[in-house]
């Protein structure tokens, strides 16, 4: 088991309090800083990590990141999942679920869905909790759901895509919106014609920051 006490300590050394101030105002002040810069953080966690692709992943220790204060505890567990990617399986589904919908926000939801999305691509039985994700309540699952699939090229199932988008149009949040003009703005490197397809078909129940999104490279 890693040591949160060792890493947060180590956070600590390289702490600048002068860039607390701007990173909070970044966050609309939601969240503490220590000051620690995202690569620097990289390179704090990459010795503490180094022994975790042989390991079973280490839940409490994420658990005990999630749980601190200072967002770069957050920023430091999201950095271990992504080192042990690929040894994540449908079982650690309902451990990511819980990260989603606590201390929520786009800096961490937008890790946690390549995370996801990951394991959905080898475990096609997780498409349907992402689907049931679509419809919930929290919108920070569905923007999970939305954009899963970022950066699967040939990969995407379209069928998949359709329906989570279908499920969260005429929305009004901004997070979801952007969330959907993203996921087509992506396909539309690799499958042009189908995202130009499928905003002619529902172009009329689209927001307009979707529609705009979308079609950034068409």
């Amino acid at each position: 088991m890693m040591d949160n006490k060792a890493l947060l300590a180590a956070l600590r050394d390289a702490a600048d309090p002068e860039r607390t101030a701007p990173m909070k105002a970044y966050m609309k002040n939601r969240f503490e800083f220590l000051g620690v810069a995202k690569p620097r953080i990289g390179q704090i966690c990459k010795p503490f990590f180094k022994q975790s692709a042989s390991q079973e992943i280490d839940w409490p220790f994420v658990r005990e990141c999630w749980k601190n204060p200072y967002r770069e505890l957050q920023y430091c567990a999201l950095n271990y999942l992504k080192a042990v990617q690929k040894q994540l399986t449908p079982q650690d589904i309902p451990h990511l679920e819980k990260l989603i919908t606590e201390k929520s926000w786009w800096d961490t939801s937008d890790v946690l869905d390549r995370i996801v999305g990951g394991i959905a691509l080898n475990y096609s039985e997780v498409n349907a909790v992402l689907l049931n994700w679509s419809c919930s309540d929290n919108i920070w699952l569905r923007r999970v759901a939305i954009d899963h699939q970022l950066l699967r090229k040939e990969k995407t199932d379209t069928e998949l895509l359709e329906q989570i988008i279908c499920n969260n149009l005429g929305q009004k949040e901004f997070f979801i919106n952007k969330a959907i003009g993203w996921a087509l703005r992506d396909y539309s490197k690799t499958n042009p014609a189908w995202v130009r397809a499928f905003i002619t078909r529902y172009r009329s129940r689209m927001a307009a920051l979707s529609i705009r999104e979308a079609e950034k490279y068409l």
